[in-house]
């Protein structure tokens, strides 16, 4: 998926990323509500993970503008108020979710898993075609019963292949969610990794090119 962290206290900001990135996540993070509304205008995300006190611009107000635009974006709001009320106003202002701080990563990682379902088209909790099998929540992939081991974005890219169910997947799209805004558009990384991914799914090949479209599964 692709996730927008909005956290104003760095250290957590960048933690929360990091266990994200780990899970395969393509995340991108900003420190403050208005850079928040910035990313959000030029990038296609599935989740934001929204601190509601963010400074710029106030986190209600991300989220009612989220709200109000429909784009079908998920949003877990992050408070250090765990009232009833400051749920309920938080949801009211259309948040999906609420995680009141402190709280555990695990739950976080879960939250945003859920949230990610809920923001595609539903999809079967493994994945399959062609023989291949990929489990998003143990992280296994394995082809005709053999275990295929994947780096991260191998896993993330395959994923999405198998998501299109035998549509052709852009190059720009595998870009956009599997790395985050730092990745140079122009690079070959996503060609090099559908090479590597080819050669650890093995013979006979599944990943196929479609010249000008992009890449699909067999």
């Amino acid at each position: 998926m692709r996730i927008l962290v909005v956290e104003d206290e760095p250290l957590l900001a960048d933690a929360v990323a990091q266990g994200l990135r780990h899970e395969a996540h393509a995340v991108d993070v900003v420190y403050d509500g208005g850079s928040a509304l910035e990313r959000i205008d030029v990038n296609d995300y599935d989740v934001v993970v929204l601190d509601r006190d963010v400074p710029v611009v106030h986190g209600d107000k991300v989220c009612q503008v989220l709200a109000e635009r429909n784009a079908g974006i998920r949003v877990l709001m992050l408070t250090a108020a765990a009232g009833v009320d400051d749920r309920v106003t938080g949801l009211s202002l259309g948040a999906d979710d609420y995680l009141p701080k402190p709280f555990a990563f695990r739950e976080l990682s879960a939250r945003v898993a859920a949230l990610g379902r809920r923001a595609r088209p539903a999809a079967p909790p493994v994945l399959r075609r062609s023989g291949i099998s990929l489990d998003p929540y143990r992280r296994e992939v394995h082809r005709d019963g053999r275990y295929v081991p994947l780096s991260r974005k191998e896993f993330a890219v395959l994923a999405e292949l198998l998501r299109a169910d035998g549509t052709a997947v852009s190059a720009e799209t595998l870009l956009e969610k599997a790395w985050d805004e730092n990745a140079d558009p122009f690079t070959h990384a996503v060609r090099m990794t559908i090479l590597k991914l080819r050669r650890k799914l093995g013979d006979p090949p599944v990943v196929l090119n479609e010249p000008g479209v992009g890449y699909r599964i067999r």
